[in-house]
């Protein structure tokens, strides 16, 4: 994900201080927020930047319990909240790996007990705390994949448009990723065993992930290689890009496609997040699924989608380069392709560099409770994600120093090389980046801060100019090639502050 500057601190802490997110308007075909997201007016026949929703900035009312979950239902109303929330509770519906349990909605609310007014935690607040869910499913017996975006409401709302109930198989095997704009989306069962029965995990106890969670991850991606393996599932190529340039540092693979396990397109947390879309009906603070049914009925709807990685690839590298995701028919559209978290994964798998970017053990997200170095935590979020687990007799590539060095070497020279090509892409988020180079040049700068690169001897590679808006508008690149050297610390001291610098520089670039 790009420009997410998080505190490592704040995964026992509900209540830290608002994270900022950045509006910006892109055509619907490649809409995204990384690190922040949009909402884009869906009617007629064009496309306009919408309002940003936002929550007055006033102190928290955890006993107010009449606030409204809904704006529109208060008349205009003031609501209390506490403007600086920035965590929130999923609620899991029961059964959730069933077609009713997919189906079901997932309620958006406070943390603590706080009302979605009171916290924030609204779904048509979703440039600062939106939350996403995203199935991918499997046939064992046939190997075949589809996707469904199980609908996420605010809690007190009723859907735009009810959800319709998959057609899945009697022996689907289901995985359930979620993504958030927030910083800790904390998973709440609707009933006592709907976390267990879904194989729900949020990292460890007192030490989540953050942003993202999974249910039933590890099944399903080991049922996945399994069916590759007896030739039932035949995951396709990464494919090769024409317009790509190529250098010695670059990739190492020729002109393949990237996927997101290659070093040349990840940042200091990859494989993070979904490339779910919902509508948002402004009037009433009502969601639905998108679909082209319901952007047909909700006229004036807006589009909320959640930051990620994925999508970054999916929606704005990919087409540059000339490449194509891996996508499956989704169950909720009429089986239009549809590109997914998991099959991301699955392709990366398929398709792995010889240098992997797997999760490193400084990304702040598997982190433990101390701001330390956690390998069973790290092992936890790469199983979910169907990466390997940390091999210390031979992990050349992802170690915390290695992840370094080769993000360096690898992405530096990429983004050099082809200076002219990524230029014509459109950034992800026009605040970040003037251009797509702009937003992956300032993106890499950021990413060796927060992983705290310097610490095993190596020098930023990427010199960014900002305008008078703190947009980069102009990059340079060293291209030598640098060697990480022992760390001179074994754990993350510190990374909570470097990360709240890296992001008050990104969104202050005068410093003050």
């Amino acid at each position: 994900m790009a420009s997410r500057h998080r505190s490592a601190g704040r995964r026992l802490d509900r209540g830290r201080a608002a994270r900022l997110a950045i509006p910006f308007a892109i055509p619907v075909v490649l809409a995204l927020v990384i690190g922040a997201v949009i909402a884009v007016n869906r009617g007629g026949d064009s496309l306009t930047p919408s309002a940003q929703q936002s929550t007055p900035a006033a102190a928290a009312n955890p006993s107010g319990g009449g606030a409204s979950a809904n704006p529109a239902a208060t008349g205009g109303a003031a609501i209390i909240t506490d403007a600086a929330n920035v965590n929130c509770d999923i609620v899991v519906p029961a059964n959730p790996l069933t077609a009713q349990g997919l189906a079901t909605p997932y309620l958006l609310t406070g943390p603590a007990g706080m009302t979605p007014a009171q916290s924030g935690c609204e779904m048509s607040n979703a440039p600062a705390l939106g939350a996403f869910v995203q199935a991918t499913i499997l046939d064992p017996a046939t190997g075949k994949l589809s996707v469904y975006d199980p609908l996420v409401i605010t809690k007190g709302t009723a859907p735009a448009v009810a959800p319709s109930v998959p057609a899945i198989p009697a022996d689907a095997i289901v995985t359930v990723d979620f993504g958030f704009n927030g910083t800790d989306l904390f998973q709440v069962g609707a009933t006592p065993d709907a976390l267990k029965q879904g194989n729900c995990m949020n990292g460890q106890t007192g030490s989540i992930f953050g942003q993202v969670s999974f249910c039933n991850g590890v099944n399903f991606f080991n049922a996945a290689y399994a069916d590759e393996r007896e030739g039932k599932l035949k995951v396709p190529s990464a494919g090769t890009s024409a317009s790509m340039v190529v250098t010695d540092g670059a990739m190492g693979t020729g002109k393949t496609c990237p996927v997101t396990r290659n070093f040349d397109m990840v940042d200091q947390d990859p494989s993070d997040n979904v490339t779910t879309e919902y509508l948002l009906n402004p009037a009433t603070g009502q969601t639905a699924q998108d679909t082209a049914s319901n952007a047909g009925n909700l006229q004036g709807a807006t589009l909320l989608l959640n930051g990620s990685d994925n999508t970054l690839l999916d929606a704005f590298i990919d087409p540059v380069l000339g490449c194509t995701p891996y996508m499956a028919p989704d169950l909720a559209n009429n089986g239009m392709a549809t590109t997914s978290q998991a099959l991301d994964e699955l392709l990366a798998n398929a398709n792995q560099p010889a240098n992997a970017a797997l999760i490193p053990e400084n990304d702040e997200m598997v982190l433990d409770a101390n701001n330390t170095f956690d390998a069973a935590k790290t092992d936890m979020y790469r199983a979910e994600v169907g990466q390997a687990p940390i091999d210390t007799a031979d992990n050349r590539s992802s170690s915390p120093e290695m992840y370094c060095q080769n993000m360096i070497d690898i992405q530096t020279p990429f983004l050099a090389a082809n200076q002219a090509l990524l230029e014509t892409g459109q950034p992800p988020v026009a605040n970040v980046g003037s251009n797509l180079l702009t937003f992956l040049a300032n993106r890499l700068n950021m990413s060796f801060t927060n992983l705290a690169c310097q610490n095993f001897g190596l020098t930023n590679p990427v010199t960014v100019t900002l305008n008078g808006q703190g947009t980069a508008i102009a990059a340079t690149f060293n291209t030598a090639m640098q060697t990480a050297h022992a760390a001179t610390v074994t754990d993350a001291p510190g990374m909570a502050q470097r990360m709240g610098r890296a992001h008050h520089q990104l969104m202050n670039p005068s410093g003050m």
